[in-house]
């Protein structure tokens, strides 16, 4: 390779085009292909590569726990959840129109693991995404309070495509927390969708958040434009076993 062709390829960090450059030029010297087309070649390589790349740091931004498929999900073992259903939230047309998507069950039914293959999807088409537990999440809530970091909290959350937040009714929380919690989600309301994974039906959130009036307000943003999948099953670990 021309040394200057392979500076400039380093420079403008084309890596995947540079490893495979010598591979394309003998068989494109062969065939007499056209400049077009070897180009095309060296190209469709390095845009591949920086799709899977850029996929990769999404995921790894998004902090799944697990690459849970909704394609290899047990759905014969859990009748309860309408496969068709979940399948139309795979298309994603939940994300432009803002609608949130709330799974409600107990533990093990296969909750967090639909979630966040709903959010796989969504990283897998250029979204940006996160899962995070909600104790995790009260958890920071609470230590923003101390250093009064909590609007930089909000906004980094806030401007997420898709927000999953995983376990909400297993923590207790103080008012503060749920003060921060009532922000965000209005704050997402209408423009980001959030997925949400509890073990509380909507009608226990008032004790769950200590404020009743708060209760109902912040219910009724989330589910004014919601998806609401009750999942009612075995607990799908002591199946395995």
């Amino acid at each position: 390779m021309n040394e200057e062709l392979e500076q400039l390829m380093k420079n403008l960090k084309l890596k995947r085009m540079l490893e495979i450059y010598d591979e394309q030029l003998r068989p494109a010297e062969k065939d007499n292909v056209s400049y077009t087309e070897f180009l095309l070649r060296l190209l469709r390589p390095e845009w591949h590569s920086r799709q899977q790349n850029a996929l990769q740091a999404r995921i790894k931004r998004a902090r799944i726990p697990e690459l849970w498929s909704l394609e290899t999900f047990p759905y014969s073992k859990q009748p309860n959840v309408r496969r068709r259903q979940i399948r139309s939230f795979a298309e994603l047309d939940f994300i432009p129109r803002a609608e949130n998507i709330v799974f409600i069950g107990d533990t093990g039914v296969g909750k967090t693991g639909l979630a966040c293959g709903i959010l796989l999807k969504a990283l897998e088409n250029g979204y940006r995404g996160q899962f995070i537990r909600a104790q995790d999440l009260f958890d920071e809530m609470y230590a923003s309070l101390a250093d009064r970091s909590s609007r930089r909290l909000l906004n980094r959350l806030v401007k997420l495509d898709v927000l999953l937040i995983d376990e909400l009714g297993y923590v207790n929380v103080k008012p503060e927390q749920a003060n921060i919690f009532f922000k965000l989600m209005e704050e997402r309301y209408r423009r980001h969708p959030t997925i949400l994974t509890s073990n509380l039906s909507y009608d226990e959130w008032p004790n769950f958040l200590g404020n009743p009036q708060m209760a109902k307000a912040l219910l009724g943003r989330l589910r004014h434009f919601c998806h609401t999948v009750t999942i009612e099953g075995h607990d799908l670990r002591e199946q395995k076993g």
